[in-house]
């Protein structure tokens, strides 16, 4: 077979293969652009489920996670303090001299600062116990030390026994105003003691997306707009404006906005005043506060208040809001600020 032949046959093979090629392209089923679309919504969209801390959506990965409590510290010195603003739940009380103090506590969110640290009182311990979490501090009073050292009621993450690097101290602030961690750390802390999730009696949380008209007795409960919780005097003295738009709560301390460093003023969903029997511990410093039994609660959420009762029969036990009726008080999903207020003292709202 002579070259022109061959040349010949070539072409025609080249042309043969260049029409099956178009009558493929054109021919072929074709996809459209809303199902290319929902396929990768499909692909990028992971399954939600609710957060047992706070009720809000996130991954499922997320929403296993145990609850990691940390102690922050509210002195003057300390402020603005970092990481309030992510937390799901916070409770507040005196830890000495009037000065108060939080424990906050983190599921689905994991700032990447939170402080400054602090020392643990036993309640903060009991507070926490009931989330069954793990407790990140800086040492803490005799008893709040023993309670934790025995592991009967969290997982105890001290700073003074910690692997380097997960606490530090800033150079901005003096000591010991200046002790700081972050999510990342604490997980590392907690899988060093085998802590891997939180078994605790989940709050009752208000659906999604329709909390205000399906708040119990909405329309019967009372506006409270303007709140004072007087859990201490001065500049540690607790205040509270709705903001309808939002539908959240501005907190003020000492008639002052109230700010996390990184994220602004912090704005609770929901905030929750307990009446405790609260006086002096023997050693004339700290404050002895009676967290369990059962006391007279208040709930604003949705621009409202609601009075109810809180529960927490023991130590490890979760605290619960109840009704009139004994039955769990549902509360609207985010954060929820809760502040121990001594029996002697006046919650007031208008």
């Amino acid at each position: 077979m002579n070259k022109k032949v061959i040349a010949i046959i070539a072409i025609l093979l080249i042309g043969a293969a260049g029409v099956f090629a178009w009558q493929t392209k054109v021919f072929a089923p074709k996809t459209t652009h809303q199902e290319e679309k929902n396929q990768e919504v499909k692909k990028e969209e992971p399954q939600l489920v609710r957060a047992d801390l706070t009720g809000l959506e996130t991954t499922a990965e997320k929403a296993k996670r145990p609850i990691t409590a940390v102690v922050v510290e509210n002195s003057p010195e300390a402020r603005p303090q970092s990481g309030l603003k992510e937390a799901g739940v916070v409770f507040e009380a005196v830890a000495e001299g009037g000065i108060t103090r939080f424990v906050a506590m983190y599921q689905e969110n994991q700032p990447d600062l939170i402080g400054p640290v602090r020392s643990i009182r036993p309640y903060f311990v009991e507070w926490a116990a009931g989330f069954d979490a793990g407790l990140a501090h800086v040492g803490g009073s005799e008893l709040a030390l023993d309670m934790v050292k025995s592991g009967n009621y969290v997982t105890d993450l001290d700073q003074f026994r910690a692997p380097a690097g997960i606490f530090w101290r800033s150079d901005d602030r003096i000591a010991p105003h200046n002790m700081y961690t972050n999510t990342r750390g604490l997980d590392e802390y907690m899988e060093k003691a085998e802590k891997k999730r939180s078994d605790f009696e989940v709050w009752k949380r208000l659906p999604l997306r329709t909390e205000k008209t399906e708040n119990t007795d909405s329309s019967e409960l009372p506006i409270a707009h303007n709140i004072q919780f007087p859990v201490s005097t001065g500049i540690f003295a607790v205040g509270y404006q709705y903001d309808a738009p939002s539908n959240i709560y501005k907190r003020f301390q000492g008639g002052e906005a109230h700010q996390d460093r990184e994220k602004g003023q912090l704005s609770p969903d929901v905030v929750i005043a307990i009446m405790v029997n609260q006086s002096l511990s023997a050693d004339g410093k700290h404050m002895d506060i009676e967290m369990t039994g059962t006391g007279k609660a208040y709930i604003f959420q949705n621009g409202k208040v609601q009075e109810g009762k809180w529960s927490k029969p023991d130590a490890q036990t979760n605290i619960s809001f109840t009704d009139e009726q004994g039955q769990n008080i549902p509360l609207k999903a985010g954060q929820t600020w809760v502040t121990a207020v001594d029996n002697m003292r006046q919650v007031i709202w208008e």
